[in-house]
Parts: C-alpha cells; structure tokens; sequence
C-alpha cells in the first residue's frame, strides 16, 4: 500500500484525556466489522456500484477516447460542475499541476479551469478573455437539473454562438442516460445542439464520483493514468474484500476513530495536508464528509488545512483554544527533494544549518513537527503518510476516505448517500429565482 495510518497519536495511553480509550475503540471496532460484512455484501451483490469500479476497466477506453478529443487542439479546458460534479476531478487535476502556485498557470496546454462556483463576474469575465476557437467546455450535471450548471452551460452555448463556433466541436456532457417521464434539461439542451455525451452512473452520487468518468475525464485530458488510480482505489479496498477485521482495515480504524472521539466531544475533524497537490483533496474531503454525515443532529464539522501555510494561521486555535477537534496530518516524502540551500546564502541569512538541505526536507521536519507538537500538547492527531504522490497513491487516498465515510455513517446510524438539507435549499432557491 502507497499510504500508512497511525493513529498512536489519538489514543489516550499516548496523549491522555482527550485521546480514545482502548475500550470505546475495541466497541466500535467491533461494530465495525458489521459495517465490512455490509460493504462485502454490497460489492457482491452489485447494489453499490461504487465498490466495483477499482476493479472495473471496460469504460476506460471511452473515457480516453473523449479526452483525446477534448485535448485535439484545445489550447482551454473548461469543466462546469459543482460540489461533487468537481471537487473529484479539481483533486485528480492537482497531480498534473493544476491550482498549483507557480506550477498550474506554466503547465503547457491545455490548462484547465473548473467553474464550480456561480459568480457573474467571474462567468462573464472568462467568456470574454478565453480563446473561444481553442476551447473546450464540458458540463457535467448527475440529474441534469443542477441550476448552476445549466445556467454555466446556456452561458458558454450562447457565447460559442456568438463567436460563430459551433458547439458540437467545442462541447462535452456527462449526465446521467435519460429516464422514461423524469426531465434531464442537461441532456435536452446538450442533445438539441448535437453535442457527445458520456452517462453518468446512476448508482454513483457526485461526491463519490471522482473514480468515475466525472473525475477520470479531466484527469485522462491532463495526461494522467487513469487506469492507476482505479488500481491504487483497489488497494484500499483489498483488506475489506479479504475479510480482514476491522482493526486491520485502514479506513475502518480510522472511521471507529472519528467515531469515537465525536463521542467524547471531537466535533471538528481538521484535515492538513503537507503538499500543494493536496490542496484541492483537503476541499473534496470536507464536503465527502459534511454531506455524507451532517444529519439527524450528528455528525463532525470537517476543516481544510494545509500545510505548512496553516501552521501560520490556525495551529494557535488548535494548541490554544478549544480541545473539540481530532486531527489528521497528511504527509508526502520530500526529504531530499526540491531547491538545495546555497551554504554562503545560508550563512548570510543567519542560519547556516541550512546549508546542503532542500526545501523538500524542511517541509517534512515541519509535518512531523506539527503532528508531534499537538499530540504533547494533548489534541488527539492520526497521521497519514505517502510515500510517493502519484496517480495510484491518490487513488488509494480517496478511496480510504470514501470507504471510512460510509462505515463511519454506519456506526452513526444515518444514510451517508443522502442530501436531504441541500434538497431543500435547491427547491428554495429556485423559488426566489423564479418568483
């Protein structure tokens, strides 16, 4: 496995009071393995497809053969999507250096964008500076009914036509295949205008998509190997299918952890992740979690961090201030790696010690700093480090968080596939919208 777990740091042997105790640990573990029989019941009978898509290849072919085509000539591409129709593909993108500082905006083309948020400004202002004729769109939309991205895709429709463009050269849709009596506006507006589309899956819901075409789409147009994403997901679902306790499943320790500590009063789960291609994972997280788990009065508040940056802005909250949160500190080897420190600069800048060393180590002495310094200080931390950040390790990555959500629902007793609340907030908006 690319990924090692430790939750030493949380158990109240190692830090006291505010860590688990073995006993609350051992009960929910316990259950737990209820919650794996549950998802090897599930994978066999087929009733959630997510768990069949690591070992799944026969759609890997289409999605390559739609990302060449986005790629032919396209200096832009454009993905419209929100909440899980993005934050998949955002995560996968940061491998190929998208959203990262000093790296995405230098990539060679295409350089992608993901409009996921609804901003008139920003829609208008990026219609008016891309470079239509070399553009790309590709909307995606499960139901086909999601407001903002209908509205993104009129807008980038009505501009390609204005430009003289025609869409079937410069648009892409993914939504799911059309139901008898049931409208999908995406796959009529998209249809009327003859523009290729991929189905979405219909038993994969949008925050758990991104191992679908959703996210494996803007990651084959990037260069990315998707068929080792898919593989690395494997390896964090291999001990669930190996019939291995729960104690020696990774993602279900690590859900029998939150768990637990939500129990014992941890209501804020702090995600850090100690790279740039994290970043955008750290976002994915929150909402894989809030949406998964925010129901029926329960649930923990998830918080991004990233680091080292964060030590700067929110590690004296986390030392100082409310002892409510578990922390999970991700980590990337990087010792050796990047810039090495010139030993006469070094000097001049009144820090010789920092001659011969890299920038890759420093950052690996301050993510091990920080884990430490919380655990001493008492705050209940889980470490996670990789040793090589590629495509497989990623892949593995998201789907031990994927895997921990959902038993982790398990144990809370709620439905980690449902939205009821942001239902309602759709139907809400849509009033004042139309009123």
């Amino acid at each position: 496995m690319a990924i090692l777990q430790s939750i030493d740091g949380a158990l109240a042997k190692s830090i006291g009071a505010h860590g688990v105790t073995d006993k609350a640990l051992n009960e929910l573990l316990r259950e737990a393995d209820n919650a794996l029989d549950a998802l090897r019941t599930r994978h066999a009978d087929g009733s959630l497809p997510l768990l069949r898509l690591p070992e799944t290849q026969s759609d890997l072919i289409g999605i390559e053969a739609a990302a060449a085509r986005l790629r032919d000539g396209a200096s832009d591409l454009v993905i419209l999507g929100t909440g899980g129709s993005s934050l998949g593909g955002q995560t996968l993108a940061q491998l190929a250096g998208h959203a990262v500082p000093g790296v995405g905006l230098l990539r060679a083309p295409p350089r992608i964008h993901f409009i996921d948020n609804l901003d008139p400004f920003s829609m208008e202002t990026m219609l008016a500076r891309l470079p239509l004729a070399t553009t790309r769109f590709v909307a995606i939309s499960k139901s086909g009914g999601t407001a903002e991205t209908l509205m993104q895709t009129i807008a980038c429709l009505s501009a390609l036509k204005q430009a003289g463009l025609d869409p079937r050269n410069a648009v892409f849709g993914i939504s799911e295949p059309a139901k008898e009596g049931k409208r999908n506006g995406l796959r009529d507006l998209l249809a009327r205008h003859q523009v290729p589309m991929l189905d979405h899956d219909t038993g994969v819901g949008g925050r758990f998509s991104a191992l679908t075409n959703v996210g494996l789409l803007p990651a084959a147009a990037l260069g990315l190997d998707i068929l080792a994403i898919r593989r690395g997901a494997a390896l964090a679902l291999a001990p669930v299918l190996a019939k291995k306790k729960a104690a020696e499943v990774p993602a279900a320790l690590g859900a029998a952890l939150n768990v637990s500590l939500m129990a014992g009063g941890k209501t804020v789960s702090v995600l850090m992740a100690y790279s740039d291609r994290l970043e955008r994972f750290t976002h994915w997280y929150v909402q894989l979690w809030a949406e998964s788990l925010g129901k029926n009065g329960k649930g923990t508040t998830p918080v991004a961090a990233l680091g080292p940056v964060d030590q700067h802005s929110q590690v004296q909250l986390y030392l100082g201030g409310p002892r409510d949160k578990l922390f999970t500190v991700v980590t990337v080897e990087g010792r050796g790696q990047g810039p090495r420190m010139d030993a006469e600069l070094a000097k001049l800048a009144g820090e010789p010690g920092f001659a011969g060393k890299t920038i890759g180590d420093l950052a690996s002495a301050e993510g091990r700093a920080t884990a430490e310094t919380l655990a001493k200080n008492g705050c209940p931390v889980r470490t996670i480090h990789i040793e090589k950040l590629d495509e497989a390790a990623l892949g593995e990555l998201m789907m031990h968080f994927m895997l921990e959500t959902i038993v982790a629902a398990e144990l809370m007793g709620v439905d980690a596939f449902d939205q009821p609340a942001v239902e309602e907030g759709k139907v809400l908006a849509k009033k004042y919208l139309l009123g």
